[in-house]
């Protein structure tokens, strides 16, 4: 039986990190589907790579936080046994 990384109690302390996540990528979702500023290649580029690079690093920092979060969880389980 394989255990799962993330259980619920770890999910719900890590939504604090999914709202912002949501939000990230409805702003590439709408400079994708109504470009503001027109079609030029350097603004729409730097737009991109600042939106899609904090995205990018939230979805890893979120990562190693729930595996941090359940590393803490599980060594307190084992010192109360």
């Amino acid at each position: 039986m394989t255990e799962k990384v993330f259980d619920r109690e770890t999910l719900l302390d890590l939504t604090v990190n999914f709202i912002p996540l949501g939000i990230l990528v409805f702003f590439i979702g709408a400079f994708v589907l109504f470009p503001t500023w027109g079609v030029d290649p350097l603004v729409t580029g730097l737009q991109f790579a600042i939106v899609g690079v904090t995205a990018i690093l939230l979805v890893i920092l979120t990562y190693y936080a729930g595996k941090a979060i359940s590393t803490a969880e599980n060594e307190m389980d084992v010192d109360h046994e």
